[in-house]
């Protein structure tokens, strides 16, 4: 059996890409960051970018998107990408200027489960403010793991998903203190906290102790710079489940790995 090897290169609003390895596939999960970055953060893990088969989009976003254009054109890497989310970078947006085109992209239905050799990438709609988004759950027949950012809320049927889960790459957005008394106009305040926008730590922490009891560990991803600290979206995440569970924090400006998941 393979084991399962997740690194997150970035995750925050100033780019989110994660890189899936299982056996003899390898991925990137976003693109956020720019191709330049991609190939530094992955050569000190001993991974080449032209050994990347896929990269796989969860939205059009800019912090999860804008390095895919690149990626694809100058290393020959396909992408997948849901129909709502190409139809929104092929319009005259300034996303879809920076992006560029993309030649003979992977079209999917959120629901739909890719395939990419042993390894099946399920795709779950998300009601974040964005054209047609997803989420993942990767799939190497032993090991499920979860890339779950940019939820807006627990919606239908991710409790579901979240039961099945060995690990999961879990938003952790914002302090609802720091939020509040922050800097940020109210619309943009409501946005955050809508069913559209983020998880809060304690949404988060919530999720996790009613739904994670498969759970090896939890990563925190897509901490806010202005909102939030890893401090802080650790300590919630203690006082509400205790020390029962491995948490991490992904880093928003460098490359933070996980331990490998053993079959």
């Amino acid at each position: 059996m393979n084991n399962f090897r997740m690194v997150s290169l970035q995750s925050g609003s100033n780019g989110n890409s994660y890189f899936v390895e299982s056996g003899d596939v390898r991925l990137l999960i976003d693109a956020g960051i720019t191709a330049a970055r991609t190939v530094e953060r992955l050569a000190p893990l001993g991974i080449d970018i032209s050994s990347i088969q896929g990269i796989v989009v969860s939205h059009a976003h800019s912090d999860h998107i804008s390095g895919a254009g690149v990626l694809h054109r100058k290393y020959k890497i396909p992408v997948w990408l849901t129909h709502g989310t190409y139809h929104r970078i092929s319009d005259s947006s300034k996303l879809a200027k920076k992006l560029g085109k993309l030649q003979e992209p992977h079209l999917f239905c959120a629901g739909e489960t890719l395939q990419f050799g042993d390894l099946t990438i399920e795709t779950i709609s998300t009601p974040h403010d964005a054209p047609d988004p997803v989420c993942f759950v990767i799939d190497d027949g032993s090991i499920r793991f979860g890339i779950m950012t940019d939820l807006g809320c627990c919606f239908l049927g991710l409790g579901e998903r979240l039961e099945t889960l060995d690990a999961m790459l879990l938003e952790s957005n914002y302090d609802e203190k720091m939020l509040e008394t922050g800097t940020y106009s109210d619309e943009l305040k409501q946005r955050i906290r809508s069913d559209a926008g983020h998880l809060s730590n304690t949404e988060s922490a919530g999720l996790i102790r009613k739904y994670g009891k498969k759970l090896r560990w939890v990563c925190l991803g897509h901490l806010s710079e202005n909102n939030n600290t890893p401090e802080k979206a650790l300590e919630t995440h203690r006082k509400i489940l205790g020390d029962h569970l491995n948490i991490f924090t992904a880093s928003r400006y460098q490359c933070t790995e996980i331990p490998v998941l053993y079959h």
